[in-house]
């Protein structure tokens, strides 16, 4: 379980501790954003492997148990996790790596950044969520913890990093999106629009979600199902 805890603060620290901070404004001053970029992909890429092969290794020590209650809850929510991975992922996002030409839109808060700024974020955060609480072991809640809290703490450094970066521009993003899903379009600063979403990503997002569930049990070990 050591492994696992060190591996998961390694992550943890290089994701919190250097993206969107200002220690990365002066390691890009310093190397160039080509070279930061390089260097940090090569060690989250180290620190995934490092994490899947410390999980695989834990031992199971029950916390709370698997709910059997929670499967079809689970179920629910990892779909909505892919389809916001999926969108996230496909759309356009100033908040992507390398995305900040979308500020100069006319409208750069089209499609499911209507709901958030972060989708992909969101969604990871959602299939953390899930599997921490339908694992209900020490190891799990050690992997899929220590995911979550990195993913929600890292959309506010992106949103810091980028108001340091792109000033008004970004604060005229800010205006009319949020974090939060859907709290910009509870507060009518934006609407949802499904057109703009569009059937390809909802179809894209089902289909990686139908083909984790039916390639979940060969694997991880463990049906989703039941």
């Amino acid at each position: 379980m050591l492994e696992l805890t060190l591996a998961a603060l390694f992550f943890f620290a290089i994701h919190v501790g250097i993206a969107g901070t200002r220690l990365r404004d002066v390691l890009v001053a310093r190397r160039g954003e080509g070279a930061f970029r390089a260097g940090f992909s090569v060690l989250s890429v180290l620190g995934i492997i490092w994490l899947t092969y410390a999980y695989r290794q834990a031992p199971y020590i029950e916390t709370w148990g698997q709910l059997t209650w929670f499967k079809p809850v689970a179920v629910f929510l990892m779909l909505i996790a892919f389809l916001l991975v999926v969108a996230g992922g496909t759309t356009k996002n100033p908040t992507a790596v390398g995305g900040e030409s979308a500020l100069q839109q006319a409208d750069p808060a089209r499609g499911v950044l209507r709901i958030t700024r972060h989708p992909f974020l969101w969604g990871v955060s959602l299939w953390a969520l899930t599997h921490l609480i339908a694992n209900g072991d020490l190891a799990a809640l050690i992997l899929f913890g220590s995911l979550l809290v990195m993913c929600l703490l890292g959309t506010r450094s992106i949103d810091a990093k980028r108001r340091r970066a792109c000033g008004s521009d970004w604060e005229r993003f800010v205006a009319v999106t949020s974090n939060i899903p859907f709290v910009a379009i509870k507060e009518k600063r934006n609407h949802f629009s499904f057109r703009e979403i569009g059937w390809a990503r909802l179809a894209g997002g089902l289909f990686v979600y139908l083909a984790m569930m039916h390639f979940h049990l060969k694997l991880f070990g463990v049906s989703p199902l039941f």
